[in-house]
């Protein structure tokens, strides 16, 4: 027996001292990979097997698809979820849908528990008139498109000069990067050839970020924020009038490092910058600006024959309580393009209750509740789907972990599988012609995708030109075909 962690270890059902527990975990993403490891870490006197569903061909669900390509932090996370799945103890079926190849009643009839990882892939809405204008965008969706997503077009509208970001977290701050960037400067990135293409022809020359509140209160990390910086020719351009700190921003610069590092770096930009004006040096520095705005509400998208050709906020000031509130002084800003990174939501899932105020499973503690409140027995969520999308991808560690402990505190009760046996699920994917994939097929498409990346064309970079590391493939049916190439391969020799 490995030596097994936290959580504290579990007596052994008597349904489970002849076989394993088997558990079901919809969604491989970072969060369902995080509770199969620490599920197969727990101290326990049992076995337990875990297959790992996601409905694309390929594992890391929001690491894939989801944030920039440009992420410095994107490696390191992809690095430690491999490590899980590369080790052989959990299985990982792609490209099966929940909901369409395998309902709950299937899933049921297969394990004794079941775990919903499924996350929040859709944008939260914005009720502010001209939202549906052409030139209306959703930071969700241009996401998916710049991250290669194989269910979303090819291509993206990508021809305004001006444009608007509303939102002060990572992801607007990811939008306006990729937005900015000059497009051989993401080269060095696993960027897909029709992303670089459609950014290479974009016109763009400034982007603006919108903030409701101060720079004391933006949700975005220091680490995302230094990474505006580093843009090859794009201007960073901040407003004094924006820089307003009442009592509760003082005390959170001196309470919280990672506030005041924010702060520091946004302050000190704004010195630079005035130091520059100071000198004749404003202006026609760089090709491309990113310009910060902060204390800006949005109330309406202007538009001209159905598309956008403008926004308007009303100017807002902190009530000393770090709270924003309006002024009544409205400000125009001719855009062309506007981009609501407000937040994510989650969607809801067949047979399991919704929650749609919140965009999330109900449940007490990652134990899905039914329709009236009571707990679902054998049935369990996890990181955004159990708590909305709220903080960063490393805390969706804690949610796992406590959703494992209610699991493991549940064994007794769990509704025991009819048909455990690990082959049967994959009989049933095959009798429905599921063209599922595995680890071993993600391990191929990974090497297909490195291969393209070294026969394309290097990237141009500030020491020279270097080898791409890779090109992510982007039509679904082509993952499918290089992973599932590689899954008979290995059939055929067993």
């Amino acid at each position: 027996m490995t030596e097994k962690t936290t959580p504290a270890a579990a007596a052994t059902p008597a349904a489970f001292s002849s076989r394993p527990l088997r558990v079901a975990i919809v969604g491989a993403g970072p969060a369902g990979v995080y509770a199969a490891d620490i599920l197969t870490k727990a101290e326990r006197d049992f076995e337990v097997a875990i297959d790992l569903f996601d409905r694309y061909p390929a594992p890391y669900g929001l690491i894939r698809y989801g944030v920039a390509p440009d992420h410095p932090r994107i490696k390191g996370i992809v690095k430690a979820l491999h490590k899980v799945l590369d080790r052989g103890d959990i299985r990982f079926f792609g490209n099966v849908d929940y909901g369409t190849d395998l309902d709950l009643e299937e899933l049921r009839v297969h394990y004794d528990a079941v775990i919903f990882a499924t996350g929040a892939i859709n944008d939260a809405d914005l009720n502010i008139p001209g939202i549906e204008l052409q030139g209306s965008h959703g930071a969700a969706d241009f996401v998916s498109w710049f991250d290669g997503h194989p269910d979303v077009p090819r291509t993206w509208p990508l021809e305004a000069t001006q444009v608007a970001v509303i939102g002060n977290g990572n992801v607007a701050l990811d939008v306006a990067r990729m937005l900015s960037k000059h497009a051989e400067d993401l080269l060095v990135t696993e960027i897909p050839e029709n992303v670089y293409r459609g950014l290479a022809e974009s016109p763009v020359t400034d982007v603006h970020v919108f903030g409701r509140r101060g720079p004391a209160q933006v949700k975005f990390t220091p680490l995302e924020l230094r990474e505006l910086s580093h843009s090859r020719d794009v201007d960073i351009v901040l407003y004094p009038e924006d820089f307003e700190f009442d009592a509760a921003s003082d005390a959170l610069i001196k309470s919280n490092n990672q506030v005041k590092t924010m702060v520091s770096t946004l302050t000190n930009w704004l010195i630079e910058q005035e130091e520059r004006e100071e000198r004749g040096e404003a202006g026609g520095r760089a090709s491309r600006r990113l310009h910060l705005h902060f204390l800006h509400s949005p109330v309406e998208i202007a538009g001209a024959d159905g598309k956008v050709d403008g926004i308007r906020f009303e100017r807002q000031e902190l009530d000393g309580t770090g709270q924003a509130r309006g002024t009544g002084e409205l400000v125009d800003y001719p855009v062309q393009a506007v981009y609501r990174a407000v937040g994510y939501f989650g969607s809801a899932l067949q047979d399991v209750e919704y929650d749609g105020r919140t965009g999330t499973i109900p449940n007490d503690g990652g134990k899905v509740l039914d329709g009236s409140g009571t707990q679902v027995p054998g049935l369990y969520a996890t990181g955004w789907i159990k708590r909305g999308p709220v903080g960063l991808i490393g805390h969706t560690k804690g949610d796992a972990a406590e959703t494992i402990a209610h699991l493991l505190a549940d064994l007794a009760g769990l509704p025991v599988a009819a048909n455990p046996a690990p082959d049967a699920v994959t009989g049933l994917l095959d009798s429905k012609g599921v063209e599922y994939t595995s680890w071993e097929g993600w391990l191929a498409l990974d090497a297909h995708e490195q291969a393209l990346g070294a026969a394309a064309a290097p990237a141009p970079t500030r020491e020279g030109p270097v080898p791409r590391e890779r090109v992510k493939v982007v039509e679904r049916a082509q993952m499918v075909a290089v992973s599932r190439t590689a899954d008979e391969a290995a059939r055929s020799r067993a």
